[in-house]
């Protein structure tokens, strides 16, 4: 089901491994999904929230990515786009993943 203003992403299960290994491969993506995963369960950030010290048209770059790897979810309301991580939907196709990269890569990217 699509939320309004949601931009659209990959069902779960056409979600790839190697797809998602190098959307990670990446350091600010992978600062990213591992500061999501240290928020709050279900919560959304504003994507103007991540400092990351890239273009604008990077940061959107980088945005789409991890979106159509599958891993955010990312809508826009407006005044801004948000963003949050599937987390329990990643849990389920790829158990353990999002546990075994916070335990790697504490993520570097300052909210």
């Amino acid at each position: 089901m699509r939320v309004t203003g949601e931009f659209p992403c990959p069902p779960m299960e056409d979600v790839e491994l190697g797809t998602v290994l190098s959307a990670l491969a990446d350091p600010l993506r992978r600062a990213v999904v591992v500061q999501l995963a240290n928020g709050e369960h279900g919560a959304e950030r504003a994507c103007a929230s991540f400092a990351l010290p890239v273009a604008k048209s990077t940061r959107t770059h980088h945005w789409r990515v991890l979106r159509e790897a599958g891993l955010i979810r990312q809508r826009d309301a407006g005044n801004g786009t948000f963003v949050r991580l599937r987390r329990d939907e990643i849990a389920r196709h790829f158990p353990g993943l999002l546990e075994l990269i916070v335990t790697l890569d504490p993520g570097t990217v300052e909210a």
